[in-house]
């Protein structure tokens, strides 16, 4: 009870009582764009958080590469800005812009002070509405693409990552990922042409989120509204016909030669997505087999039996659209089979007998406290916002997250872990010193 006061004072100190975090948000849609502004107690600070349907799975039958170069083209000039005078603004006032491209989404994130807003807010207008698009800014773009893209390609965790989803998720699926070997082999025969008529198509403000937090100023709506006035166009996001059906059991090496240790990933589909009933308290009893130090996996395999430094289990990708559940693990060389063989085991047992009432308590209050930890920051409160919108949420379900975490029972966890999970049907893939062996395919839906 008191760890639970302790994380309330920190949110009435970031201004964000976990009692009024609805009422205290003011959501519109402002020129097309779903507007949320929260004022905190913090002074003289807002902190800016965004995203619009453009990631990487919106390149359908088009050049896979484009989605992503088209995000790394926004911040290098605009029609009548170039990169040099953007970042010389921002510098004048302390100001922060920058833009990502994830599977789905890309996302711009900035910061400044609360006079500034109206100068930050028209820079990143600019920067979505009207990229410059110069041929010579847009082969660095890509030149810098392939040469990131060549890195991971000697990296375990992004070569493992990048099989697992390919074996768990089948074509046409959103979260599908290409492989490095394709996105490289794209970037080198992309044209700008096609960038720009991306552009043209996936940008603009319908289903575009933008959230302002911190000492935000009376007249924000009107400032998003004269920055952003007159834009149009814009796609919503991708969700897959039919959830993806787990794969396994299948097993998949990618051989990376001279590499000290080997990173395992070990999953399958759950065909939920977070808003599905059983998505929350699988979510739990995951974080109870294998987040942080406190969870089985790292409590049985790392610390009693020494098999690895670093075990963890997850829920991931289902903000959107269903998502998958996998261990990800390092291990050497020499001990890649007993390391596999205990993970293994422990993942039997959890499915099997379940989580205790103990564990459930506390992992409760665990979870509770990190989402109020998270809150008690300006761009923690923006960043968690953006998230519950973009999960299909109002502003109402970050006061309703701690009530229905503390409502879930030992019988939902269990109940939820047994129906959307199979040990029998599990994908393993590793990546480094192994020898090779074909990733294998997805079913289809």
């Amino acid at each position: 009870m008191i760890k639970r006061y302790l994380f309330a004072a920190m949110l009435l100190a970031s201004g964000a009582s976990s009692a009024e975090m609805a009422s205290q948000g003011q959501r519109a849609s402002v020129a097309g764009i779903d507007l949320v502004t929260y004022r905190t107690q913090v002074k003289d600070v807002v902190m800016i958080e965004g995203a619009l349907p453009a990631g990487d799975a919106m390149a359908g039958s088009g050049n896979i590469a484009v989605p992503t170069l088209t995000g790394m083209m926004i911040d290098r000039g605009t029609r009548s800005l170039d990169k040099f005078e953007i970042a010389r603004q921002l510098d004048d006032v302390g100001a922060q812009i920058s833009f990502g491209v994830g599977t789905q989404s890309v996302q711009v994130r900035a910061r400044c002070l609360t006079k500034d807003l109206p100068r930050v807010i028209g820079l990143i207008a600019a920067e979505l509405r009207e990229p410059a698009m110069a041929s010579g800014e847009f082969s660095k773009a890509r030149q810098q693409f392939i040469g990131s893209l060549e890195a991971s390609l000697q990296s375990t965790e992004a070569r493992a990552q990048e099989a697992f989803g390919r074996a768990v998720f089948p074509p046409g699926h959103p979260n599908r990922p290409h492989t490095a070997a394709e996105y490289i082999a794209a970037a080198k025969t992309v044209r700008l042409e096609e960038v720009r008529a991306f552009h043209a198509s996936y940008y603009g403000p319908a289903h575009m989120t933008l959230v302002l937090a911190g000492d935000v100023p009376d007249d924000a709506r009107e400032v998003v509204a004269k920055a952003f006035a007159g834009w149009t166009g814009g796609r919503d996001y991708l969700r897959a016909a039919a959830p993806a059906r787990p794969a396994g059991p299948q097993q998949a090496a990618i051989e990376l030669k001279d590499k000290p240790s080997v990173t395992v990933v070990l999953g399958q589909a759950t065909g939920l997505s977070y808003r599905d009933p059983d998505a929350l308290p699988l979510h739990v009893g995951t974080a109870i087999l294998g987040h942080g130090f406190t969870g089985r996996l790292m409590g049985i395999v790392r610390d009693k039996e020494g098999l690895t430094y670093n075990i963890s289990a997850a829920v991931a990708q289902d903000s959107i659209a269903d998502g998958y559940w996998d261990v990800t693990a390092s291990f050497a060389p020499s001990l890649l089979e007993r390391g596999i063989a205990s993970t293994r085991r422990e993942v039997e047992r959890w499915w099997r007998d379940g989580v205790t009432e103990t564990e459930l308590a506390d992992r409760k209050q665990g979870m509770v406290g990190g989402y109020y930890v998270g809150l008690s920051t300006t761009g923690g409160l923006a960043a968690s916002i953006l998230v519950a919108l973009q999960r299909g949420y109002d502003l109402g379900w970050l006061d309703g997250y701690p009530a229905a975490v503390e409502a879930l029972t030992r019988e939902q966890v269990n109940a939820a872990i047994r129906a959307h999970l199979d040990p029998a049907k599990l994908v393993l893939v590793e990546a480094g010193s192994v020898p090779a062996a074909p990733v294998p395919a997805a079913p289809a839906n």
